[in-house]
């Protein structure tokens, strides 16, 4: 090919996604035109998932169970007469794949919206090209305080408490139940161990936190920094670690003989996923204390996990039942309240403003806070022991800022899911 030739090629390709970007932002979904993805049938949404790679443990679990409880819902009528699509792409946990999957899903497959995109540096790449082409950018699946800035990205919502609130409610159980110890910090390298970092030292102070290191998700040898705390003589380590970099802390501390207390960020304490990733050594999860904020998934009495139970054996295959399943449905329901919310005449405008306007209740133990001027999502969390090879909750659901709040008790019971398991507009 001649380069005046590549120059024209590369000239039509340029043109082609500025009319397929502005087929998808001529209209804002704001009423007067068709709206992408929707029709009197269907709304269809998509999400970035990690179904393969090094946060895939678990994770990839997660949008199977959303899209189970969208079957449940669509065998029930839908939402307004329309049923749900939900289109999953795999990112592999790999932010240029993120950049890839989501411009398909919104320039060729033209989705209403994406919904629970997974992770702090897959999505942070995101961010500005969905608030371009004004495509609601609800309840991502991170703790990041970068989800939570309405000026400037007032189309994104955060779903998980964030990792700075995570970070003192962790600590302040370091204060009040392990004073004296030594305190360590591994984190991911991305805003997800910082903003952690940020919440334990503001419980602990800056000058408590002994050791600190960090891991990057595509070096799997984590002995060096476990070897650095063994050295340090830490008593505690605060892990902001996905789930599989919890199983290799955890398995990599024992190969070194170093038996710490382990205090783990929900984002990677599911014990059914760290369990099967140890396999024979899972025994070495005994005692670890974690943090959620969701029925816990093998707690047959709650009525939430009766009904997501029931929902992953009609429409899920009967798959293995752990907290990604409990978490991934817990958006599908989140969801659902918002579409019944912003009305039938439903707009990408209608169900940011929907988001805003707040006071959903679900199967969470803290408060959802949105508003027009907090995006962040749950406000709280519960701390979780294993004990005897279950995990189990323990004591009282707190909340607090990502600031200088005080972490406090938020004594509120969850609300129960309605008969048959769909929710209704209010």
């Amino acid at each position: 090919m001649t380069r005046t030739a590549r120059r024209g090629l590369a000239l039509a390709t340029a043109i082609t996604l500025l009319v397929a970007s502005a087929a998808c932002t001529g209209d804002d979904g704001g009423g007067g035109g068709t709206v992408p993805g929707v029709t009197d049938t269907e709304i269809v949404v998509g999400t970035h998932m990690p179904l393969t790679g090094p946060a895939s443990a678990g994770y990839s679990k997660i949008a199977p169970a959303t899209k189970a409880y969208f079957d449940h819902v669509n065998a029930n009528g839908g939402v307004h007469g329309r049923k749900i699509t939900y289109k999953i792409m795999d990112d592999g946990y790999n932010p240029a794949n993120t950049q890839q999957v989501v411009r398909q899903l919104v320039l060729q497959d033209k989705v209403f919206a994406i919904l629970n995109g997974l992770g702090t540096p897959t999505h942070t790449g995101v961010l500005d090209f969905l608030k371009s082409n004004r495509v609601p950018d609800l309840f991502v699946a991170s703790g990041s305080r970068s989800w939570d800035q309405p000026d400037r990205y007032p189309g994104t919502f955060g779903f998980n408490p964030d990792y700075t609130v995570e970070g003192k409610i962790l600590a302040h159980h370091v204060k009040t139940s392990l004073p004296g110890h030594k305190v360590c910090f591994f984190g991911q390298d991305d805003d997800f161990g910082r903003d952690s970092l940020v919440g334990v030292e503001k419980v602990l102070g800056a000058g408590a936190v002994a050791a600190k290191q960090t891991y990057v998700t595509s070096n799997t040898n984590v002995a060096p920094q476990i070897g650095a705390f063994k050295a340090a003589g830490c008593q505690v380590v605060i892990l902001a670690t996905v789930p599989g970099f919890t199983a290799l802390a955890v398995g990599t501390a024992a190969r070194l003989n170093f038996k710490p207390q382990w205090l783990v960020s929900n984002v990677g304490a599911d014990h059914p996923t760290l369990a099967k990733q140890l396999g024979a050594a899972a025994g070495l999860l005994e005692g670890m204390v974690g943090a959620n904020y969701l029925p816990m998934q093998n707690d047959a009495a709650d009525p939430w996990i009766q009904l997501f139970t029931k929902v992953n054996k009609e429409y899920n295959g009967d798959a293995p039942f752990d907290g990604n399943t409990v978490y991934g449905m817990a958006v599908g329901y989140l969801f659902v309240q918002v579409l019944l919310a912003a009305g039938k005449d439903l707009t990408r405008e209608a169900v940011t403003e929907a988001v805003a306007k707040g006071g959903y209740q679900g199967p969470g133990l803290a408060p959802l806070r949105y508003s027009d001027t907090d995006h962040s999502g749950y406000g709280g969390q519960r701390l979780t022991r294993v004990s005897g090879g279950t995990q189990a909750y323990f004591g009282p659901t707190y909340e607090t800022d990502e600031g200088d709040g005080p972490v406090r008790e938020h004594p509120a019971a969850p609300v129960a899911p309605p008969a048959n398991g769909v929710p209704t507009a209010s």
